[in-house]
């Protein structure tokens, strides 16, 4: 689930430039805005993923004593998820964010059947790098809490880096 849509932004913008139905009044339908035209990553946005702990996310040495709980590999997955999403709708066609940095605490197990919501919030957005606060809770307390770094990055560009990479690879 985004919380933060860009989109509505950008309407926003428009709306105050030329005021909500200008163009209507005009008898035509509102241009469409330029896919080009990047809206601004700003401290704030924030999104959340959810995830119900199961036999596909949890630990695999649960046993007898050991009882089976949420790991942390995709708690951490869930986390990072929740980050792109928060920034996904601001970026162009041409660009992606990729993971550069994340320090998270597992500060509590979730047992199966519960529902864990993760939470990405913009901390700092400093040109191609955004900065999220991260924050997991299963309805009775924090699970976990941490930081992560993103870097919006241009995906024809990357693509090339990895083909150069695979090619001298073998």
């Amino acid at each position: 689930m985004i919380i933060v849509n860009c989109a509505s932004r950008v309407k926003e913008l428009s709306e105050r430039a030329v005021g909500p139905d200008a163009s209507l009044e005009r008898g035509r339908a509102p241009p469409a805005p330029d896919p080009a035209m990047k809206t601004p990553i700003r401290a704030g946005m924030s999104a959340e993923e959810r995830l119900v702990v199961g036999p596909s996310n949890q630990i695999v040495f649960a046993d007898d004593r050991m009882p089976a709980v949420l790991s942390t590999p995709w708690l951490v997955a869930h986390l990072e998820y929740a980050a792109r999403n928060a920034i996904a709708p601001c970026l162009t066609v041409d660009e992606r964010s990729v993971g550069t940095f994340l320090e998270v605490e597992h500060l509590a197990p979730v047992p199966e059947g519960l529902t864990v919501t993760c939470r990405a919030r913009v901390i700092s957005s400093d040109g191609p790098v955004v900065t999220f606060q991260l924050e997991a809770r299963d309805g009775f307390e924090v699970v976990a809490r941490g930081l992560h770094r993103r870097r919006v990055i241009d995906v024809d560009r990357f693509a090339r880096r990895v083909a150069r990479k695979r090619a001298a690879s073998g």
